[in-house]
């Protein structure tokens, strides 16, 4: 019997790979039936097209072109993109787009409803690249541009060609900076003159052009002229109710405020800053809570998120010149407002001795600033030398004393009156907590591209940071007394402080009343309990004694195999990406998803919108596992190599490397660093590389923690040696006699 392996051959794998049996059919030709065929792909599409106008009888072949038919994916198919046909695909024949663009350039300058029907057709295909470079190349943008800059569009008509404007530019082939002055103005007086009531599409078209242009052209100064930041304040309480609107109203309020000069900020922030400005933020975009009228605030999308946390990055860095800013002994300023600080505590109505501190000399000044807690009581000005906080900490104080006499006046007093080793001192402990709040606040850092914590109560005070100040540093007086410290404990009292204000403002109170409420509640022996909690529950095994190392050895090879599929199972659910341009630049609201097939083989990803979880039929790329050479991150990853000035976080990309020669790599930013960890712990684990993330160092620990407890359970309260006890001598015998009662 013949033992000799039968061969398959490999011929028809080959033929299975280049085709693919699809079908093709017409919109509004019901007299053509679809047709299937047998896609060769290694036959030009020129031939396939020509074959298929042949049967349907359709002359000039050179007229048509193919399309995807699929709901989130219509574009042309060209030799770039016709490896995404897939087995099984529904393709459409279309007129190509050349022949498009030929007919909707005769039907824009024609009747109004040809028109419509034309520029309608163009906004949705000018989202394909290949129809976009077609359209643009034929001076199609030119004529939108012209057509709108002379008014010549109205209604319908303006609504899609501003639609199909945004999408044509957001391909990033033809710069901002083409743009007139003439252009520019007219978008801006849609966006200004109120008078007139526009289509909401307009209106979210208009802002993203405007911001656009200030953030991608040198014609920035021809926008801050046409709009005021109050009128753009309108648009946020539309009567719509429009949640674009409000975003891209709030954008192009971030876009001005970056772009101009420190002058222009501070008027900017005197604008923003006014009650009237602020209730009108809050009340339409952050809310008490109540708000049956707008149903978008349903859930605070991300993107806007996102801008109003822009927007309080850009107001609290208004902060960062005084915080860089060392104090002076010749600045007469700062030496002014250490003297009223010390007349506040020392001269005020509440002090019972004023008249005696009144007819104290100059020279025995030096016993207030040493009452007041300043570390250099000859000079107190040296004080505020370090930057941060510089002189930011000095007009905190100030503030303080100005708006909070009573408050500021009970503490200096108190605190004099202590014994030596008890007393707050105020003037230290002002500075620090100053230099606290700057860190935790990132006072000074500009905003990330992925940034979307904003505290709700900066927008109920026109002097948020300053008002903040004042109540932890009340709480610190507190907390200082409930830890009954000394001088010696001041790091100890400022890590609680810490906590406490971290943790108070991660609740997002809604005003600082609120944030009072909830941070009183944090008391010192509230923070230890959670602490010591905290403590418990991520507890390292921390004994060095031998029987629990060899056990961790034991058993960590089964601790890292369940992390692995930990990090597998996340990878099979799927996480939704936001897309990049290849030059590092976050595209609102576009989203792609990506989720690995249960068997760990294959990669599926594809586009999606912000609240969708594809299923894997529903994604269209595949990957396979195998493809991947191995997996970069950070400034090594190809789309991360020129940044530019990009506000792009770069510690949260990764990509796979692929053997492909076609696409070399698949490009991803996580949202955060837990997703980031997982990723890419998943696909080494899955190349069959080490796990290197924080996170799986982290969960590697507390796993082993918790087994090990879990095992020692029955030898809780023995005390296990260092070393294992030493076996005693051999017996001289073993004639050993047991007596049983």
């Amino acid at each position: 019997m013949s033992t000799k392996p039968i061969k398959m051959p490999s011929a028809t794998k080959e033929k299975d790979s280049t085709k693919l049996k699809i079908a093709v059919e017409m919109l509004n030709a019901p007299n053509k039936v679809p047709q299937l065929i047998e896609l060769d792909q290694s036959q030009p599409l020129s031939s396939i097209i020509q074959l298929l106008c042949k049967t349907w009888g359709l002359p000039d072949p050179v007229n048509y072109a193919l399309q995807f038919s699929e709901s989130n994916n219509q574009n042309y198919i060209t030799e770039k993109n016709r490896n995404e046909i897939k087995n099984g695909s529904v393709l459409r024949l279309e007129l190509s787009p050349a022949k498009t663009v030929q007919d909707i350039l005769a039907k824009i300058n024609g009747v109004e409803a040809d028109q419509i029907a034309a520029l309608s057709k163009l906004s949705v295909l000018s989202s394909d690249l290949t129809f976009a470079l077609e359209f643009i190349n034929k001076k199609g943008l030119t004529l939108i541009i012209n057509d709108i800059e002379n008014g010549k569009f109205k209604g319908k008509s303006l609504k899609y060609a501003l639609a199909t404007f945004v999408e044509l530019m957001d391909h990033s082939v033809i710069f901002w900076d083409i743009l007139e002055n003439q252009f520019i103005n007219k978008i801006a007086s849609f966006v200004s003159n109120q008078a007139i009531p526009q289509d909401p599409k307009v209106i979210q078209c208009c802002l993203s052009i405007l911001e656009n242009i200030v953030l991608n052209s040198s014609k920035n100064s021809q926008v801050e002229k046409e709009i005021t930041i109050p009128s753009l304040i309108s648009h946020l309480q539309n009567s719509q109710q429009d949640s674009l609107i409000q975003q891209n109203a709030i954008a192009l309020i971030n876009a001005i405020f970056c772009k101009a000069d420190m002058t222009k900020k501070k008027t900017i922030a005197a604008t923003l800053s006014s009650k009237q400005v602020r209730n009108v933020i809050y009340e339409n975009l952050i809310g008490t809570g109540e708000f049956p009228k707008n149903n978008t605030k349903e859930a605070l999308g991300t993107e806007l998120a996102h801008q109003l946390y822009v927007l309080q990055t850009l107001m609290l860095g208004l902060l960062e010149p005084q915080m860089r800013q060392k104090a002076e002994s010749q600045e007469q300023e700062s030496q002014e407002k250490i003297k009223e600080l010390r007349k506040i505590a020392f001269e005020g109505d509440n002090n019972p001795n004023i008249e005696i501190t009144m007819r104290r000399p100059v020279g025995s000044y030096s016993k207030d600033f040493k009452k007041l807690g300043f570390k250099c009581e000859i000079d107190p000005i040296k004080d505020f030398n370090e930057t941060p906080p510089g002189v930011l900490a000095l007009d905190c104080m100030l503030y303080f004393a100005r708006n909070y006499p009573e408050d500021y006046t009970k503490i200096v007093l108190e605190n004099s009156c202590r014994a030596d080793e008890h007393e707050c001192p105020f003037g230290k402990t002002s500075v620090e907590l100053v230099k606290q709040l700057c860190d935790i606040l990132h006072v000074g850092e500009p905003p990330s591209e992925q940034g979307q914590t904003y505290h709700p109560l900066f927008f109920t005070h026109d002097h948020p940071f300053e008002e903040l100040f004042c109540i932890c540093i009340v709480l610190l007086n507190k907390t200082w007394k409930e830890m009954r410290a000394t001088s010696e404990d001041f790091i100890k009292v400022s890590s609680v402080v810490r906590e406490q204000i971290s943790r108070a403002l991660l609740a997002s109170p809604k005003n600082f009343d609120k944030f009072r409420q909830k941070i009183n509640q944090l008391t010192y022996a509230e923070i230890t309990q959670i602490w010591q909690q905290e403590r418990t529950n991520r507890e390292v095994w921390e004994s060095h004694a031998r029987p629990i190392v060899e056990l961790k050895e034991k058993i960590t090879p089964e601790i890292v195999d369940l992390i692995q599929q930990q990090r597998l199972g996340v990878l099979v659910g799927g996480t939704r990406f936001k897309k990049f341009f290849s030059r590092s630049q976050r595209i609102k609201d576009k989203f792609w998803f990506v989720r690995l097939s249960p068997n760990y083989k294959v990669l599926h990803y594809g586009d999606c919108d912000e609240k969708s979880t594809p299923s894997l039929e529903e994604l269209g790329n595949k990957l396979p596992v195998a493809e991947i050479k191995c997996v970069v991150v950070g400034k090594e990853c190809p789309h991360m190599k020129d940044l530019r000035g990009r506000k792009i976080t770069p510690h949260l990309a990764f990509s796979f490397i692929l053997k492909s020669a076609e696409v070399t790599s698949l490009d991803f930013v996580a949202p955060d660093e837990q997703i980031f960890d997982y990723w890419t712990d998943g696909i080494n684990a899955l190349l069959k590389e080490k796990m290197t993330s924080k996170s799986f160092e982290n969960d590697l620990q507390t796993l082993l923690s918790m087994d090990i407890k879990v095992r020692l359970l029955d030898a809780e309260g023995i005390d296990i040696p260092q070393d294992p006890p030493q076996i005693p001598d051999e017996p001289e015998d073993y004639d050993f006699y047991y007596e049983n009662n």
